[in-house]
């Protein structure tokens, strides 16, 4: 028998758009003969509907303007979880699998998955305990402190101390790093609000712009070094892939660079000593571990120029699926097509 597989995508956060390619991509891969596919747009205003348009055009700036049948999941309902208000009709569907396809805040960090747990249905990804620590970079990195991996150092701040004033932080990160530094939201994706600082001028604004984007700030020293990124699949035993390099067109990795520069460029099996790949997949699943990881997730490093030290970045419980994303390009190259690595997922969302 196909599977009821609802869809969600779209939502609340910054990453909005990202979300609805993420989507189309996933959403192109799955098998008509085996899935009876419902997609559940999540507008930016938080109104969900069903949507009807062609999956295969699905893009932000098109999304149908024609009215969408309002939708819900209905949590503890014996007779159908999936409700789908069309016209006068009221429509249950009993759902087997949600693959909740959100990036950045009210998806990606628990509060979606929350709401799949009370409503007792299966989901791809990281449970609430994972899905929220790997949103909050600093508490990630609190986690991650015990593992012996190296980080890079960092100071915390909040918005409200930030709003009364910069000054005080400014000179507290003087007086622990040297410049550049980077500065980021603790719960933004994407690299939404994270800028580079290389005077006080420039870091008192990167943190009244980090500060509009979580209550939570974190500035960390500049790592100099190769960006790569690595995927992690399954959930009691999660297996790491190869490894990929990012090659940003600008001066870091931020959200332009990632998704509208396209002199930017990932690279697949680069050229890293065979000690180097071992050590960030076994510091990949080690991480996953630590987090109650399960499903997916790509997990972040930096390799330091001249000391070749693998260096924790950061971890996405939900990475991208966009045609330029790193997460389904690197199981590719390990001979597992997304159409393969979607049913893996949801083999495994079942399973757990």
């Amino acid at each position: 028998m196909k599977l009821n597989v609802v869809v969600l995508f779209g939502g609340q956060s910054s990453e909005h758009e990202i979300s609805c390619l993420s989507a189309k991509t996933i959403m192109e891969a799955m098998d008509s003969k085996k899935y009876n596919l419902y997609p559940v747009y999540v507008a930016k205003d938080g109104q969900w509907s069903l949507y009807n348009g062609d999956v295969s055009k699905l893009d932000m700036d098109r999304i149908p303007n024609r009215t969408m049948p309002a939708a819900a999941l209905l949590p503890g309902a014996a007779d159908g979880k999936l409700i789908i208000f069309r016209e006068q009709e009221v429509i249950r569907l009993n759902v087997d699998v949600v693959i909740p396809v959100f990036h950045g805040l009210m998806g990606e960090d628990g509060t979606i998955q929350g709401l799949l747990e009370i409503a007792g249905i299966p989901y791809v990804g990281c449970g609430v305990l994972a899905s929220a620590v790997a949103m909050d970079k600093l508490t990630a990195k609190r986690l991650v402190e015990p593992l012996g991996i190296r980080q890079a150092r960092w100071l915390e701040f909040t918005a409200s101390q930030l709003l009364a004033g910069t000054g005080g932080a400014v000179e507290q990160v003087e007086k622990t790093f040297s410049y550049p530094v980077f500065i980021k939201p603790s719960r933004a994706g994407s690299s939404v609000g994270v800028s580079k600082a290389g005077d006080s001028i420039e870091l008192s604004r990167g943190l009244m712009e980090a500060a509009q984007h979580d209550r939570k700030v974190m500035v960390e020293e500049a790592i100099v070094g190769r960006e790569v990124e690595c995927a992690v699949l399954g959930n009691e035993n999660p297996k790491a892939s190869g490894i990929g390099e990012i090659l940003p067109a600008a001066d870091f990795y931020d959200y332009n660079a990632k998704y509208h520069n396209a002199d930017s460029k990932t690279v697949l099996h680069p050229d890293f000593p065979e000690e180097t790949v071992a050590r960030i997949q076994d510091c990949a699943v080690r991480i996953f571990r630590a987090i109650d990881g399960a499903g997916l997730a790509r997990v972040d490093f930096f390799v330091e120029d001249g000391t070749n030290e693998v260096v924790f970045n950061e971890i996405n419980t939900f990475p991208g699926f966009t045609s330029i994303s790193m997460y389904p390009m690197l199981w590719q190259a390990e001979g597992m097509p997304i159409s393969e690595l979607v049913d893996e997922l949801i083999r495994l969302s079942l399973s757990r």
